[in-house]
């Protein structure tokens, strides 16, 4: 008991000494992460707080244009927040002069600013669970602070979901450990520090998968650290399916309102991998029940995630084709969008792939991914693909040339390296080795293939 208690203190200070360094590395970087979509979840979270829209509008702006006099001029297009040689005072008069614009031009309403189209900031109007999050954030620290610490919380949040996902499947605590630094240390930490809905999106995401794992698993009973399978953790171990099924319901739910289409998207990837996975058991004539109640569990609420969104009248898929091709609305729509929207994706794609190949980062962690895939057997190896699934399906959702060096749209797959690549540092699972057949008790003798001159007498007499 006190070796076990001593590896559990080793185990949470090995997770505390990871997030302490993490934060220490971005208090180099408190601002400058501002991106132009900032300004409108911020002053969203403003009027939540109370102020006027108009307040509101003014206090966005002089953030996002203070902000942007800290931002390096990287050659990462959606990173690249500063016009070069705009002053602060220069931004602040140029979107002022757009609010202006667009409150004479029928943006009188909403919770937002009017630093665009009306139609295009029903994007964000529908979006109020992060600026909800950030409201005591803000309202206790103040803008700068309290929106970095807002995305510390939530890096630290989705990473710890990561950690609890690979113990609860049954990972050492090292591969646990390490999918923790992995995800603060891949474009999934800096995504969740920057003031956006991905962020949170993503934490939200992280629940849902370590739900997702909880209902599919077996209660793991071996030492970890002597092979795959391993000794949970204390609330792992006492966690069941119930908890799974409320943390998927809960994540996707509470996803709804952060950024629903990405909630639709992974809810529908994690019911067809699901669906996928309980065929193939089915045809190994292996359980499957708990993998076809998760699947279905994933695709009701699919169904309600969708339907909830068009009853509300939340802008959908066509809308966003509409915003894709028209430059946020100000041309005219198209009449059919989608032959010139499947256009846009085989060329983004073609130059995404070339991108891969000059960086190849993610391609050779998505190569030790599927390694892992081939060479480790793991519950939380489907779950983690289909999340990858729903990046791509994200990033397809949108195909925009200004994404090209981007990650937050496709951040959902490198949920698949953060949770395979651990599982390479555990030892594979051993075959277990035939039992010898035991000799067999006959007549108060044994037999062992050959009966003794002594047993044959006694039998006959």
């Amino acid at each position: 008991m006190p070796n076990i208690r001593r590896k559990q203190h080793l185990g949470l200070i090995g997770m505390l000494l990871i997030a302490v360094s993490f934060a220490g590395l971005h208090l180099t970087a408190v601002t400058g992460r501002a991106s132009p979509d900032t300004k409108n979840y911020l002053s969203y979270a403003l009027s939540l707080s109370g102020e006027s829209r108009e307040e509101a509008g003014r206090r966005a702006i002089a953030y996002s244009c203070a902000s942007g006099q800290h931002a390096s001029l990287s050659p990462v297009p959606w990173t690249n927040r500063k016009t070069v040689g705009e002053s602060e005072e220069q931004c602040v008069r140029r979107l002022n002069d757009s609010v202006a614009y667009w409150s004479r031009h029928g943006n009188t309403s909403g919770m937002t600013g009017p630093f665009a189209k009306q139609r295009f900031m029903a994007i964000f109007e529908a979006r109020p669970g992060y600026p909800l999050f950030l409201v005591p954030f803000v309202a206790v620290f103040g803008i700068t602070w309290g929106l970095w610490l807002a995305g510390l919380v939530i890096a630290l949040a989705g990473s710890v979901c990561v950690l609890l996902t690979l113990r609860a499947a049954g990972a050492s605590r090292r591969a646990g450990l390490a999918g923790q630094a992995l995800y603060l240390a891949l474009p999934t930490g800096t995504v969740a520090m920057n003031p956006l809905s991905d962020g949170l999106s993503l934490a939200l995401g992280t629940a849902v998968v370590l739900g997702c794992v909880l209902l599919l698993r077996d209660r793991p009973g071996t030492d970890g650290e002597s092979g795959t399978a391993g000794r949970p953790g204390a609330w792992a171990a006492a966690a069941g399916p119930r908890t799974g099924a409320a943390l998927v319901a809960g994540g996707l739910v509470l996803m709804f309102f952060v950024r629903y289409s990405q909630a639709v998207l992974l809810a529908a990837a994690l019911a067809g991998v699901l669906l996928l996975r309980a065929g193939w058991l089915r045809q190994k004539r292996r359980q499957f029940t708990p993998v076809l109640r998760a699947a279905a569990l994933c695709a009701g609420l699919t169904v309600c995630v969708y339907a909830g969104a068009h009853l509300l009248g939340w802008p959908m898929g066509e809308d966003s084709a509409q915003d894709l091709l028209t430059h946020h609305y100000q041309r005219p729509d198209l009449p059919n969008p989608w032959p010139e929207f499947f256009v846009q994706e085989g060329v983004f794609w073609s130059a995404w792939l070339r991108r891969q190949a000059a960086s190849p980062l993610l391609p050779v962690l998505l190569a030790l991914s599927a390694w892992a895939l081939l060479r480790r057997r793991s519950v939380v190896l489907p779950v983690a693909l289909a999340a990858g699934a729903a990046g791509l399906l994200n990033q397809a959702g949108h195909p925009n040339l200004g994404q090209l060096y981007g990650f937050r749209l496709i951040v959902f797959l490198w949920l698949l390296p953060v949770l395979a690549i651990p599982l390479l540092l555990d030892r594979p699972p051993r075959e277990p080795l035939p039992v010898p057949a035991q000799p067999e008790e006959v007549g108060g003798g044994q037999r062992d293939g050959t009966v003794g001159v002594a047993h044959q007498v006694r039998e006959s007499a």
